[in-house]
């Protein structure tokens, strides 16, 4: 089932709109959260929750890509999760992971302005890496995949995609205060 026929399913309020959300995107969201979380049962805890998500969103939201839209949800509830836990003293690989992001982006006062801007900075930024250099950003800062994961599934040695990302790490405070982003 296309997208568009599911996104009208959960605007019509009909409950196969979740079945099909699960069919379609089920592994795709437990990925998304297993990547944070490492805990099976807080994994389909949080892709549950994105279906019960999804479905007080739509409407009045209209996702024009679906997978992206699920995808954000499942991650927000797992980064919230995971949150929870290490308050609880728990720890896992993302705090590296933000740490390395975090470093990259100047600092400054937030204001929403700055926020949006970033936003589009971003996007801006990642259309003009080369695909491959995207990927492995987008893994490591979108899905908080490890290092090693990212070797397997580019066919990258560990080292090289350290060093990928330390370079477009590098670009991106260059793109950003070149663009005078500050967060």
């Amino acid at each position: 089932m296309d997208d568009k026929t599911i996104v009208a399913l959960y605007w019509e309020r009909a409950e196969a709109a979740i079945e099909h959300s699960q069919q379609k995107y089920g592994k795709y969201c437990y990925r998304i959260a297993d990547n944070i979380l490492h805990n099976h049962e807080d994994n389909e805890e949080c892709v549950n929750d994105t279906w019960v998500r999804a479905w007080n969103a739509m409407p009045p939201e209209r996702p024009t890509v679906l997978q992206a839209f699920l995808g954000k949800i499942t991650r927000n509830l797992a980064l919230d999760r995971y949150a929870h836990d290490r308050a609880q003293k728990r720890g896992a690989e993302i705090d590296d992971v933000a740490e390395e992001y975090w470093q990259c982006v100047p600092s400054g006062e937030p204001s929403l302005a700055d926020q949006t801007a970033l936003h589009q900075a971003i996007n801006s930024f990642l259309s003009t890496l080369p695909e491959r250099t995207r990927i492995v950003f987008l893994q490591r800062y979108w899905y908080i995949c490890p290092i090693e994961q990212i070797a397997a599934e580019t066919g990258l040695s560990p080292a090289n995609v350290k060093v990928i990302l330390h370079r477009t790490r590098r670009s991106f405070k260059e793109y950003l205060e070149k663009e005078e982003i500050h967060i």
